[in-house]
Formats: structure tokens, C-alpha cells, sequence
């Protein structure tokens, strides 16, 4: 069968290869062609564009790219028809994703949804849209079942796939050495995987490096990154000596697995970071205007998976003005501290046991092949 894919930024393109690796194993003649990022790509998906061409943050970033954004559009919709695919398989990324979904469903081309949008958080009137364009919807976060079936449309829980990618992450006991890190307590820096996001977020997670001069802190480059970019933000920071951070690209994972805490900004990291069960305080700032959009519209409580999995604040959530340094430096010293760590560790645990059993890429997989 013929599998045409969209996955518009990291966390997609993860998820997009591990799905396309258990494509393969139930279907022996898949072939694989979309958008996406460099695993697809290693994973056997011809990639006709990157996602790091695709990103735009916020209200006010996308309508300042409005004709980008629709020359992609069209760029996608002429590569689905060249290629004929026997299903449109989308993979999160809702403002393009969803759109795409409408005009597929015209062209009466099947389309499967993998990992839902959260519309539980906001725009539930989404719902119907989905209800009308999409064959499949197969959900990852367990709450998500039931809120489809508030609307009487029967989804699937196939489990959360980064369950299954952290079992192949390759020790971390060379990694250390690969990287000449010091004999210091490793403090984690994931600032993002966009430059938009990365700069606001890393220069405000700089701050207070030198505060914490027992702890080597270690930035997680994004893959899709290059290194000068981190380079040209630590000589804006005006670090020397031992604060100045190490940075590791595409290694987020064997950094984790050695980390004694993080300072992370929202979104799938968030998740990554507590499956490592690595204590962690929750970070985002974006452009204000879309920031104030945002508030009035979104319906939930928390903005980390974490929480909002587990339906309580397990997590210290810093948010816009609450992004300052003497805030972040209060929650990380709180959970350099025993007593709060063995609480987040607790909770980690719950965590594990609500998003259920491994194998979700391959019940996803099952489920798309099993529509013909």
C-alpha cells in the first residue's frame, strides 16, 4: 500500500518513523512518501519538505506568514496527487493538518489522524470538522477517548509511542566522556525545537546558570538546529568559564537518562523528561499578543502533558511573566531538594501507569492496514 504522511515539526517526525517502522512489519509492499523530518527520512519515508520549513508559533506568527503558509498548501496538496496514496495519514500539527484533512476527504482519499489535536484544550468545535473529514482518529492520552465520546465519535487508544521509543535509547555510560563532561550533577536545558521558541526560552534559562556553580548545565540541541545558532546565543549570554553550557545536538535522550534535573519548555519534552524521571520545572514565554489570544480561549488548567495527564500540578508550570529569574531559580532549587524530589519521583510513577502498556506504534499501524 501506498502511506503519504504529514508530521510538521520534531515531535511528529519521531513519532511518524517509529509508525512507519511498524507499517513496514505489517505490510511487507508499504511505501512511504510525505512531510516531515530527517528520522522519517531514515525510517524509509521519502520527505518532500522538512518541518523546520513548516513552523510558525502563535496567532500573530502565522497571520505575519500567511503567504508561506498557503504556498504550502498547495506545494502539499499537488505531492498527495502526484503521488496517489492509498491513505493521507496526519500526525498532530492541527492548523495545517486538519485544513488538509477537508480537502482530502473531497478527493475521497481515506485519512487517518494520529495523535489527536488537542481540541480538548481549545477550539472544541473542531470536533465536528473531524467528525465529518476523518476515517480514523487514533488518540495517545488516555482522557481522550472519553472526550470523543462526549460528541459520539469512537476513537482509538492505541497508548502514548514515547513509551516505546525509550526503550532503544543506547546507554548513557560513554556519553559523559563523548561530550567532556565534568564530574558535576547535570542540569538539563531543553529550550525548544523552532529558533523562535529557542531564543526566548534559553536566554531567560541562561540567567540563572551562574547561581548554580556545583551543577553542570547542558543544552539539548534540537535536530533540525544547527550549533552556531546555540553559539550565537551563549556569546549574548556573556558566560565564561565552567557556566558556560556544553551543548548536545539530537542527543536529548542520553542527556536525560544522566540528568539530576531540567528546565524545559512545554510541550512533548515535558512528557520525555518525566518518562526519564528526571525532576523538572516547566517553562514557556511567547510573543504577548498571542499569549492574551491564547488565555481566552484555551479551556485547561495546566500547559505541561504532565499535568494535565494526571490532572493535578506535579509540575512547577513558569508561564510568561512568571518566566523570570528569580522564579526559576526558586522552583530549580526546590527540586534539587530531597523531599521534592522523591514527590515529583512518585508521581512519575502515576504518570507511567495512567498512559498505559508499550506498543503503541505497532497498534497503530495494525489499525491503518487493517482499514483495507
Amino acid at each position: 500500500m501506498r502511506y503519504y504522511l504529514l508530521a510538521g515539526e520534531a515531535s511528529g517526525d519521531l513519532h511518524g518513523a517509529n509508525l512507519v517502522h511498524a507499517l513496514h512489519d505489517v505490510d511487507t509492499e508499504a511505501t512511504c512518501q510525505g512531510w516531515g523530518g530527517d528520522l522519517m527520512n531514515e525510517a524509509g519515508v521519502k520527505v518532500t519538505k522538512h518541518y523546520r520549513d513548516l513552523a510558525f508559533m502563535g496567532f500573530y506568527e502565522v497571520v505575519k506568514n500567511l503567504g508561506t503558509i498557503r504556498r504550502n498548501f498547495l506545494s502539499c496538496k499537488k505531492d498527495i496527487i502526484a503521488f496517489k496514496p492509498d491513505v493521507l495519514i496526519l500526525i498532530d500539527y492541527p492548523g495545517f493538518n486538519l485544513r488538509m484533512a477537508k480537502w482530502a476527504k473531497k478527493k475521497k482519499i481515506k485519512v487517518v489522524y494520529y495523535i489527536s489535536p488537542q481540541i480538548w484544550a481549545w477550539h472544541t468545535s473542531r470536533v465536528h470538522q473531524i467528525k465529518k473529514t476523518v476515517d480514523r482518529m487514533l488518540v495517545i492520552l488516555p482522557f481522550e477517548k472519553d472526550f470523543y465520546k462526549q460528541y459520539n465519535y469512537e476513537v482509538d487508544f492505541v497508548g502514548h509511542p514515547l513509551l516505546d521509543h525509550l526503550d532503544n535509547v543506547p546507554p548513557a555510560d560513554d556519553f559523559r566522556k563523548d561530550y567532556q563532561l565534568d564530574d558535576r550533577p547535570v542540569i538539563a536545558l531543553l529550550p525548544g525545537s523552532r529558533k523562535q521558541e529557542i531564543k526566548k526560552m534559553l536566554m531567560g534559562m541562561l540567567a540563572v546558570v551562574p547561581d548554580f556553580p556545583d551543577y553542570q548545565f547542558v543544552i539539548a540541541g534540537a535536530p533540525a538546529i544547527p550549533t552556531a545558532y546555540y553559539n550565537s546565543l551563549l556569546e549574548t549570554a556573556n558566560l565564561t568559564g565552567d557556566a558556560i553550557p556544553k551543548i548536545v545536538n539530537n542527543k536529548t535522550y542520553p542527556l536525560l537518562s544522566l540528568s539530576h534535573a531540567a528546565l524545559v519548555t512545554s510541550g512533548t519534552a515535558t512528557l520525555e523528561t518525566a518518562l526519564f524521571e528526571v525532576p523538572q520545572v516547566v517553562c514557556y514565554t511567547g510573543n504577548p499578543l498571542s499569549f492574551q489570544l491564547a488565555r481566552r480561549l484555551v479551556k485547561v488548567n495546566y500547559i505541561s502533558l504532565v499535568n494535565l495527564v494526571l490532572d493535578q500540578p506535579l509540575v512547577t508550570e513558569l508561564i510568561q511573566q512568571d518566566f523570570n529569574k528569580q522564579k526559576i531559580t526558586d522552583e530549580l532549587n526546590k527540586i534539587l531538594n530531597e523531599t521534592c524530589r522523591n514527590e515529583m519521583m512518585a508521581g512519575y510513577v502515576d504518570l507511567k501507569v495512567v498512559l498505559g502498556e508499550r506498543g503503541a506504534s505497532e497498534r497503530a499501524a495494525r489499525v491503518i492496514f487493517g482499514l483495507f
